[in-house]
C-alpha cells in the first residue's frame, strides 16, 4: 500500500492531491501519518500566511500605479495575466488552508463523499492556476526573445498555452489519480503507482523542469542582442547604454533565479518520493512541504519586485544627475531627454526600460 500513499507528492504539488483520497481504512500506515501533516494547524497556519501574503503581492502587479498610453503593450499584458494567474493561485491555497484549519479532521471517514471533492476541487485549482503561472513566465521569455529579434508577438498563441495546458494537465492527472472512486492510498502495487499516481507527476513537473531548461536558455539569446536594441539609436556605445544593458542582463538573471527558488524544492521532493519511499527520510520530506508552503505562494511577490519596470534598475534615478557627458563629434548633440527616449522607447514594450 505504501508504494503509492506518498508518491503523489505540497503547495502546487501531487502529494496535497493524495491527501484528499480516502483513507479511512490506512490511517495506520506511516505513509498516511505523514500526509495527515497536511491537516495540521501549524502547516496551514504557514499556508495562509505566505498565501496573504503572495495575494498582496498579485494585487500590487495588477494595480497599475498610473494611467499611461503604453499600458496594453506586449509585456505589461503577459505580466499582468502572470499576476492574475498567481492571485488566483495564492486565493486557493488561501480558502483551502483556512477551512482545513477550520475542520481539522476535514478527511477521515472513508465514506465522506463531500469532503472528498471540495479537497479535490481546491487542489485542482490551486494545480490549475500554478501550472498557468509557469505557462506565462514562459511566455514571457519567449516574447522578450522574439522582441529582441524584432519579431510579433504571439498573443493568442499564449493564451491558448497559458489557459490551454493547465487544463489539459490539472485535468489528465487528476482523472487518472481519483478515477474510479479517489481511493489512491488503497495501491498495493508498483503497476498501479505506475498508472494512476505517475501520470499526475508527470503533469505537475513537466512543465517545472521545462521552464527551468528553457527561459535560462531564451534570455541567454535575448541578452546576446541587447546590445543592439540599446545601441542603435545612437549607433555609438556610452556608459549610459552599457549601465541599461548591464541591468537588463541582471533582470533577467534574476527572474530565472527566482523561479528556481521558489519551485526547484518541489522537484527535489518529487525525486525523493519516487527514490527513497522504501525508506523515507520523514523529517527531511516533511521539511520540504513546508519549504514549499513558504515559497509556492511567495513567487506571486517576487514576480511583482522583479518584473516592475524599475526593479532592479531604480538606482538610475540616482544617477540621472550625474552621468557623464560622453562627447560624439560624429553625431549632432542632442537633449539629454531625447537621448533617454530613444534608447529606451523600445524597451518600455516589453517592460525592460531603465526608467520610471
Amino acid at each position: 500500500m505504501e508504494i503509492a500513499t506518498l508518491k503523489n507528492g505540497t503547495m502546487a504539488d501531487p502529494t496535497i492531491q493524495t491527501f484528499c483520497c480516502h483513507n479511512g481504512r490506512y490511517n495506520t500506515d506511516l505513509s498516511v501519518r505523514m500526509l495527515n501533516e497536511f491537516n495540521s494547524f501549524s502547516y496551514n497556519i504557514v499556508c495562509v500566511c505566505s498565501s496573504v501574503i503572495g495575494i498582496l503581492g498579485a494585487i500590487y502587479q495588477i494595480y497599475p500605479k498610473k494611467i499611461s498610453t503604453s499600458s496594453n503593450t506586449r509585456g505589461k499584458q503577459i505580466i499582468m495575466w502572470l499576476a492574475v494567474a498567481d492571485l488566483l493561485a495564492s486565493l486557493g491555497v488561501f480558502v483551502r488552508s483556512l477551512v482545513w484549519m477550520h475542520f481539522n479532521k476535514l478527511i477521515d471517514v472513508d465514506s465522506d463523499t463531500s469532503n472528498v471533492v471540495f479537497c479535490a476541487l481546491t487542489a485542482a485549482w490551486t494545480q490549475y492556476f500554478y501550472t498557468a503561472t509557469w505557462c506565462w513566465t514562459l511566455c514571457y521569455a519567449i516574447d522578450t526573445y522574439q522582441f529582441m529579434k524584432e519579431r510579433d508577438s504571439y498573443t493568442i498563441r499564449y493564451h491558448i498555452c497559458a489557459w490551454g495546458f493547465p487544463a489539459l494537465s490539472t485535468g489528465i492527472g487528476l482523472y487518472m489519480l481519483y478515477y474510479p472512486r479517489a481511493e489512491c492510498h488503497d495501491m498495493n502495487s508498483l503497476g498501479a503507482a505506475l498508472k494512476h499516481v505517475l501520470p499526475n507527476y508527470i503533469a505537475t513537473y513537466l512543465p517545472i523542469a521545462v521552464v527551468m531548461i528553457a527561459n535560462p536558455i531564451l534570455y541567454y539569446l535575448s541578452s546576446k542582442d541587447i546590445v543592439i536594441v540599446v545601441f542603435r539609436p545612437l549607433n555609438q556605445i556610452t556608459n549610459k547604454e552599457r549601465f541599461i544593458a548591464q541591468n537588463i542582463k541582471f533582470k533577467f538573471c534574476l527572474i530565472n533565479v527566482v523561479f528556481i527558488c521558489c519551485w526547484l524544492p518541489n522537484l527535489i521532493n518529487g525525486i525523493l518520493l519516487w527514490t527513497l519511499w522504501f525508506n523515507l527520510p520523514t523529517k527531511i520530506i516533511i521539511g520540504f512541504w513546508y519549504f514549499m508552503a513558504v515559497m509556492n505562494p511567495l513567487q506571486a511577490l517576487f514576480n511583482a519586485l522583479i518584473y516592475r519596470r524599475w526593479f532592479p534598475i531604480c538606482c538610475l534615478n540616482n544617477k540621472k544627475g550625474s552621468e557623464p557627458t560622453v562627447r560624439t563629434p560624429l553625431l549632432r548633440p542632442e537633449p539629454p531627454s531625447r537621448l533617454h527616449l530613444s534608447s529606451n522607447s523600445r524597451l518600455n514594450s516589453i517592460n525592460l526600460s531603465s526608467s520610471i
